[in-house]
């Protein structure tokens, strides 16, 4: 008999209205768990402002203090069924203190999921695609790959590239199921609502490329930390401090990060650490509210050492600083008379990225009074990275509901969780 899953993810309602939730989880640990747990939570659009997280290597145990954000209810059951299927399962043979495996172990690479084409046809109108994304998101229908273009009779072809965490969406209830919740948003002005496996040529051209036109590479991939922002830029308060210290524990180094805070802050610096293969034996988070952040990290490497070589340091600190300042790259750029809002989201190597994404593009398009006329999001190599990146072609009316520097404004807003 293993260990009960009630046991493992435990929710429970805050103590009084204004209070946030408390999770708790106690299971098995393995590298990059933390990042993991965070993009779930991120998913379901809660922000956590508090966390602890200890572990002996083997056995971990984490408590994460979320609130509400954006209005939406919050599926409670159906996060805590994420959390458990991202927890390392617990077998009876292994026993609840004898569990352990070597961290090569914990490190084995996820299947990929089957991906699925769903195509329609509906008439235009202001907001269609975020509520289109909104309905893939409540089906939990991950969008891989999409393109968008509107035909001059005032219609939208919509082509999308979904994978469903269910694993359900070859069966025909719930390819049913996400037709009739299309066309209940979309109207009778939906038509040829049809979803069916991609094959084989079409999953090699989702893999990411290396090809990415110059213009946009340089347009979008400035990732130096600059010390001139544009005026009123968003990220002009951010100056983020990153420090290690080797000399407070004998066997961890201690991270230390200063900065403002953001949506999915503790996703991005746990998504960090996961790639560096660095594991948290013990840490703190909490966020102020006063808007800034405060963590306290002590790690050390796979091989169960500190991390004493310089250059790793330097190049740890930098990229964590760059995650704090600016973990998604946002810009629009001009195409003779058209404008193309540009947005960059990293890949973990795993081959996952940030969650909603597209949702907070599209919503933030949406506020604006901005009418979208052709999307595109593919995934490009870039240096030693791998990106998801959002192209999308605005309408030439957009200059009437706001400026360039307004739509970068709003969109960089919306996807940091900033008022």
């Amino acid at each position: 008999m293993g260990v009960p899953s009630d046991d493992v993810v435990v929710i429970q309602a805050p103590e009084m209205a204004g209070k946030p939730s408390v999770i708790t989880i106690s299971c098995p640990d393995k590298i990059g768990l933390g990042c993991d747990l965070c993009r779930v939570i991120l998913f379901f659009g809660l922000s956590i402002v508090r966390g602890d997280v200890s572990t002996d290597g083997k056995w971990c145990y984490i408590v994460f203090w979320v609130e509400e954000t954006g209005g939406r209810p919050t599926r409670w059951g159906l996060l805590k069924k994420r959390l458990l299927a991202a927890c390392p399962a617990v077998s009876a043979a292994s026993g609840l203190y004898n569990y352990c495996y070597r961290p090569q172990e914990l490190m084995v690479e996820e299947q990929p999921p089957q991906v699925f084409l769903l195509k329609f046809s509906s008439s235009d109108r202001m907001g269609l695609l975020h509520d289109v994304t909104q309905v893939l998101c409540e089906l939990e229908l991950t969008i891989r790959r999409v393109k968008v273009s509107t035909t001059p009779d005032g219609r939208v072809m919509d082509l999308f590239f979904i994978s469903d965490t269910r694993e359900l969406l070859h069966t025909k209830r719930r390819k049913e199921e996400a037709c009739e919740k299309l066309r209940a948003v979309l109207g009778d002005s939906m038509t040829n609502c049809e979803i069916e496996p991609a094959n084989s040529q079409i999953i090699v051209c989702l893999k990411a490329s290396p090809f990415l036109p110059p213009a946009i590479t340089e347009e979008l991939f400035n990732l130096e930390l600059s010390e001139e922002l544009p005026v009123g830029s968003p990220f002009s308060l951010n100056n983020p401090s990153v420090t290690m210290d080797n000399s407070l524990s004998p066997s961890h180094t201690l991270i230390q990060i200063l900065g403002r805070d953001h949506k999915g802050l503790l996703y991005d610096v746990m998504r960090t650490l996961k790639d560096y293969n660095v594991q948290i034996c013990y840490g703190r988070f909490h966020s102020s509210q006063d808007g800034r952040c405060e963590i306290d990290l002590f790690v050390m490497q796979m091989d169960g050492k500190k991390i004493i070589d310089q250059s790793k340091q330097r190049a740890l600190c930098s990229h964590l600083r760059m995650e704090l300042f600016r973990p998604l790259q946002v810009t629009v750029v001009s195409r003779g008379p058209d404008m193309e809002l540009l947005v960059a989201n990293p890949i973990e190597l795993s081959g996952k990225g940030r969650p909603l994404v597209f949702y907070d593009i599209t919503l933030a398009l949406k506020i604006l009074q901005i009418r979208i006329f052709l999307a595109e999001i593919g995934r490009h190599v870039v240096g030693d990275r791998e990106w998801e990146v959002y192209r999308i072609l605005l309408c030439d009316d957009f200059k009437l509901c706001a400026s360039q520097n307004k739509i970068i404004e709003g969109v960089t807003k919306m996807l940091m969780g900033w008022e």
